[in-house]
């Protein structure tokens, strides 16, 4: 597959919107709010503020800290990701709140002056992603779907929701489109000539499009009438396809479905796909 370009400087923009949207968040926190668990097994919220710390640290070059504990013995390590994630989560974990804010801000102006002086070359370079190889922009996408996903994480944890709109989360569903081919032809199974359309509503609504003729892709319109048609609310659908919940666990109310409800409750049921 072509590589995937894009804009350096609005990406990097969002990414460093949302960096700053988790640090005044966290401001906000009572030092209780830290020790909430969260979605993530094993992870309250210090845990999840440890990890973007880490990857942060792991981009910027600094050497993954010594465990005494095997990760991989660790019940909700269950991948190599996983396994490169806790050492860090487990180094932070003794630490108090204003210890790992203090850590993530000084990561974040490490991070920053590397992105803002990266030359178009290098943000057009192909390498490692957690999706593949693909450009080190299409990384920071990532990066920016990973960071407000666990600000979400945090935000559930203590009650407090918000950020459902602007730059970052745009960004956000960007990248979690590109896997929605995936999710509704080779996860939920969708019968050759389906037609799908994920409708996302509220401040950062669109409408995602998926076409199943031989195989499934996201497309920018539909060529014929939708087969279903699935309205929720960004939230909603974030937190199903990010595995933080299930559909079972969902209130309906919540969920509009028009045309096939099979095919609908197949994509539902399989519309997590992040590790």
């Amino acid at each position: 597959m072509p590589k995937t370009l894009l804009p350096k400087d609005e990406t990097v923009a969002a990414l460093l919107e949302e960096l700053a949207a988790i640090d005044g968040l966290l401001a906000s926190l009572d030092p209780a709010d830290w020790h909430r668990p969260t979605a993530l097994p094993g992870w309250d919220v210090q845990a999840n503020v440890a990890h973007i710390v880490g990857t942060e640290s792991i981009l910027a070059g600094v050497p993954t800290p010594p465990t005494s504990v095997p990760v991989a013995d660790l019940a909700h390590v269950r991948n190599d990701i996983g396994g490169m994630n806790e050492p860090w989560v487990l180094a932070l974990a003794s630490l108090t709140p204003e210890e790992v804010r203090d850590q993530l801000r000084a990561i974040v102006e490490q991070r920053t002056g590397a992105l803002l002086g990266l030359t178009q070359d290098e943000w057009d370079a192909e390498g490692f992603t957690p999706a593949g190889t693909d450009s080190y922009g299409r990384f920071m996408r990532i990066r920016v779907f990973d960071c407000w996903m666990h600000e979400q994480d945090i935000r559930d944890a203590v009650g407090r929701p918000g950020h459902l709109g602007g730059a970052p989360v745009e960004l956000v569903l960007d990248e979690m489109a590109t896997a929605m081919g995936f999710v509704v032809g080779k996860r939920a199974g969708a019968p050759d000539g389906a037609r799908v359309t994920l409708a996302l509503v509220g401040e950062a609504a669109r409408d995602i499009h998926v076409v199943v003729d031989g195989r499934a892709a996201v497309v920018d319109a539909l060529d014929a009438p939708a087969s279903v048609v699935i309205t929720t609310d960004v939230h909603t659908f974030t937190r199903l396809a990010g595995g933080r919940t299930r559909w079972a666990a969902i209130d309906s109310d919540l969920v509009t479905i028009e045309g096939d409800p099979a095919l609908a409750e197949q994509i539902l049921q399989n519309l997590a796909y992040t590790i």
